[in-house]
């Protein structure tokens, strides 16, 4: 069989097919970057403009080297949640601080211009590395399955005359996991079946077969198109500084920084190009910070790199970032044109939990790929015990409050496994390591 070709990072794509695959990428990142808005209470259309302006402008800074789409950042849910709580507060004392983190990022991009970025490979060495680019998918894993409706709920009863409670489980919704299957099965074997350019869009062809099959089963509400205005209008916001809500929403900062670290690894191992030399981490990193710090000046959210268009990549060895860039411009469409945001917004839950399956065991995958290819030996007892211990801290549930902000899954695991590695550097330094003459990697 005729292996498919890679569309490579600066390639540009016909209209006719630059088209649909851009909208592969919209339909991938939509419904998780419209939550952030819906959660804060916020309009969606300003975040869809800025999600646009951000990604644009992560593409110019970036030379047009690193394909990457921003979307909504989950990592601020939880303090400006505190924010919006405070009486004194509100949603534009948390906009003051999207723009401190903004400008955050971007002071961090200028320190590592600085003193550039071997520092990784000292504190997070590949036997740390693969496992944290395979916890981004992993730890994803369970949103994937609650989305496609394949976990049951559970809760506690009391038993009557008893000090005793007993679980109980609702019911899994058989339709709902239906169409999950059904979209999950057609972008799995479309992987293997599809040819020609439609192995290229095949998750944008399992997410129709997916609606269509929700349509059958009676899970598509069409109210939100019914009720949509024809012209949505983004609504502006205005910042406002408090020093309490900045000390609430800097901690965060940490996630994203780590998180961005970590997407841009395994983009790097996806694309088959190390994109933290070039174009650089400082870059990418810096555009990070411009479209957070923008978005916040503008009334919407911190931005982040995608991990659901990360995964569109991996599966459809679709690289360039002209296809991202139409995805941008796409969004920023949909920002003005209500109908069409609100179309989107009806896919069901299942049919973007079947895709989301698929995508975040890609990126795991991929960490998995970099331990291939670094070729790390496991003979070696740091590599293992690096490994086992970042595995562990990231799945294990374990938790961290700095401030407000709870450190836990890929973002703790990266800091163990920081830790760790400049512990064994030290070691090595000090030529107590009992290990010294083991290569680090498979010969």
């Amino acid at each position: 069989m005729k292996e498919r070709r890679i569309i490579q990072v600066n390639e540009k794509v016909p209209l006719a097919q630059g088209i649909p695959l851009s909208i592969q990428h919209t339909f991938a990142m939509f419904s998780a970057s419209v939550l952030v808005p819906w959660l804060f209470g916020i309009n969606a259309a300003i975040v869809l403009l800025m999600n646009g302006i951000g990604t644009l402008i992560f593409i110019a800074v970036t030379k047009g080297k690193a394909p990457a789409y921003l979307g909504s950042s989950f990592a601020f849910l939880s303090p400006t949640f505190l924010i919006l709580a405070n009486p004194n507060l509100g949603y534009q004392y948390a906009l003051g601080g999207f723009v401190v983190t903004g400008l955050i990022f971007c002071a961090v991009a200028l320190i590592i211009k600085l003193v550039g970025t071997k520092w990784i490979d000292i504190v997070l060495p590949p036997a740390a590395m693969g496992p944290v680019v395979a916890l981004i998918g992993l730890e994803l894993a369970g949103t994937a399955a609650s989305n496609g409706g394949i976990l049951t709920n559970t809760s506690y009863e009391a038993v009557e005359g008893t000090e005793y409670f007993t679980q109980v489980c609702t019911g899994i919704d058989p339709k709902a996991v239906a169409v999950f299957a059904i979209t999950l099965l057609c972008a799995v074997f479309g992987q293997v079946i599809f040819r020609g350019f439609a192995s290229a869009i095949a998750i944008l062809i399992s997410i129709i077969v997916g609606y269509i099959a929700g349509l059958c089963f009676g899970l598509v509400d069409f109210t939100p198109v019914a009720e949509s205005a024809i012209v949505a209008l983004p609504n502006f916001l205005t910042p406002k500084f408090s020093l309490d809500a900045i000390l609430i929403i800097i901690p965060a900062s940490l996630v994203v920084i780590s998180e961005h670290i970590g997407h841009q690894v395994v983009t790097s191992e996806i694309v088959g190009h190390d994109l933290l030399k070039d174009p650089g981490l400082h870059r990418s990193l810096l555009s990070d910070g411009i479209s957070t710090t923008l978005s916040g000046l503008c009334g919407s959210v911190p931005t982040t790199t995608y991990g659901e268009n990360i995964g569109v990549m991996a599966v459809t060895k679709v690289y360039s970032v002209w296809v991202i860039g139409g995805a941008a411009v796409f969004s920023i469409l949909l920002a003005f044109f209500a109908p069409a945001s609100a179309l989107i917004s009806t896919i069901p839950s299942p049919v973007m939990g079947g895709i989301s399956f698929l995508l975040y065991g890609m990126i795991a995958a991929s960490g998995l790929r970099l331990l291939v290819d670094k070729k790390v030996n496991y003979a070696k007892a740091r590599n293992l015990a690096l490994s086992a211990v970042v595995f562990v801290t990231g799945l294990s549930g374990a938790a961290i409050q700095i401030g407000n902000v709870s450190l836990t899954g890929m973002c703790l695991a990266t800091i163990v496994g920081m830790v760790l590695g400049l512990a064994f550097y030290v070691i090595d330094k000090l030529g107590i390591a009992n290990d010294k003459n083991e290569p680090d990697s498979i010969q």
